[in-house]
């Protein structure tokens, strides 16, 4: 039903363009940035993580692709690195646009992922969710990932 496809070099500033957007509204909205500053540390972020952009060694960026058709229903950024014992995975950013969303896709690419990460000797994979994001904690869970730690806050 879906594949997951290298992004080529307009696909990736696309993506680069809305994920450094949506990065920097989700640290507005929970609080971590301010607004006026937002969009230039998410900016570095992305440099940060992203050095040679699609280049960048160990990072791989893909588009989700309906098998039929090729229309492009999101996209997944993760890095691999050594880890303590083995080679880890850390996913960086999974968004599968509105159209596609509660329809199953999600689900598909993470294992889809799975076996891409799997067939390049990765042992263990880690993201980071925004606790305000119940429906991808409920995903996450579902597909077994468990909890390694949590930071949390009140306002006063």
């Amino acid at each position: 039903m879906i594949k997951l496809v290298r992004m080529d070099e307009p696909t990736f500033q696309f993506f680069l363009k809305q994920s450094t957007r949506d990065y920097a509204e989700d640290k507005v909205r929970i609080g971590a940035w301010e607004q006026d500053t937002a969009m230039q540390l998410s900016r570095d972020e992305m440099n940060r993580y992203l050095p040679k952009g699609l280049h960048t060694e160990g990072a791989f960026l893909y588009s989700i692709v309906e098998d039929t058709g090729n229309t492009q229903a999101g996209y997944i950024w993760f890095n691999v690195a050594q880890g303590r014992q083995d080679k880890e995975a850390f996913i960086y950013d999974f968004y599968i646009f509105e159209p596609y969303q509660q329809k199953g896709y999600g689900s598909m690419a993470l294992t889809l992922l799975d076996e891409e990460a799997r067939s390049m000797g990765v042992t263990r994979i880690g993201l980071h969710v925004f606790g305000d994001n119940d429906r991808a904690f409920k995903l996450y869970q579902k597909l077994g990932y468990g909890i390694t730690d949590i930071t949390m806050s009140k306002k006063l």
